[in-house]
């Protein structure tokens, strides 16, 4: 969960999580759908997914002993070389070094490091295992990254009191401020997308989607293609009927990691007994806030009332 989101976030769903599913025999036996919608809210679902992967991988290939070795961690299902190196020191005590964001900025401080880390990940890595303890490995790493979190921060690190302020080449230059160097990020590119919310009586129809792709396995409001940008003209060709549409004033704007996704919602009735897919049904307003409807999702039922 704290993977790209903070701890003030992240703090109830854990709380939540963990009451309702307190081992891994319990996550793994869990139906997806059910893990997915505890999610809701926190975004970047392919996580969600990839614990609970993660957890049925453990209980029924590994007699649920979970592994130790960083090697043996990477094999898993969502974990890459920062969590696996994390997971082995913190929670086994093996000497391992988990490069985060704040021991970048650390690294590159110390070496006086010319050029971003992101384009210099190679030379990050082999600098920092060159601190590598043996002596109390779990504890090293998670005091290096507080060191990073609370003292040596992106901007006015406190170095007075850096206890390793001997050593950093950026301070012994008066050159903390310019570390680490700074990559340009281009800006993220806008898509325009259309939600449609169509009400019968007193439900509503969502559309679950495929275990894959921004809202991977989770129900929404049937939309047009988030792969792509869609004119406002051809928006209706994704209505999942052909019926009269009321376009709904303003659009919502939500970010997604890789690009901005500008919504326009579009709203009606029926009382016809449409022919759905198998991954469409009906669900009733009373039912709608416990499907774990994804934030931008929750943006449209308030645009249109349903959340009230």
């Amino acid at each position: 969960m704290l993977q790209q989101t903070t701890v003030a976030t992240v703090t109830a769903y854990y709380q939540n999580f963990i009451a309702r599913w307190p081992s891994l025999r319990h996550l793994a036996q869990a139906p997806l759908e059910e893990v997915l919608a505890a999610w809701a809210g926190l975004g970047y679902y392919a996580r969600a997914r990839n614990l609970h992967a993660c957890a049925c991988q453990i209980y029924e290939h590994n007699q649920g002993s979970f592994p130790k070795s960083e090697d043996e961690l990477r094999l898993l299902p969502g974990i890459g070389p920062y969590t696996a190196a994390a997971i082995s020191a913190i929670a086994f005590d093996n000497p391992c070094i988990a490069v985060d964001g704040n021991v970048e900025r650390i690294i590159a401080r110390l070496h006086t490091i010319d050029t971003p880390p992101k384009k210099n990940k190679a030379l990050i890595i082999e600098k920092s295992q060159l601190l590598v303890s043996s002596t109390r490995p779990g504890d090293f790493v998670q005091a290096l990254m507080d060191l990073g979190s609370i003292i040596c921060t992106p901007k006015n690190p406190q170095c007075t009191i850096c206890p390793i302020k001997n050593y950093c080449s950026a301070f012994q230059q008066n050159k903390t401020h310019l570390y680490p160097r700074k990559e340009i990020k281009p800006k993220k590119p806008k898509r325009q997308t259309a939600i449609f919310i169509l009400k019968r009586d007193r439900n509503i129809l969502i559309q679950k989607q495929p275990n894959h792709g921004i809202f991977g396995g989770m129900f929404i409001f049937p939309t047009s293609p988030f792969k792509q940008d869609t004119k406002p003209e051809e928006m209706l060709n994704y209505a999942p009927c052909k019926i009269k549409w009321r376009k709904l004033d303003g659009l919502i704007k939500h970010i997604f990691t890789h690009f901005v996704c500008e919504s326009h919602v579009f709203i009606a009735s029926t009382r016809s007994d449409l022919k759905l897919d198998l991954d469409k049904k009906w669900i009733s307003l009373e039912d709608l806030p416990k499907t774990g409807l994804p934030t931008l999702m929750k943006k449209a039922a308030e645009k249109a009332n349903l959340l009230s």
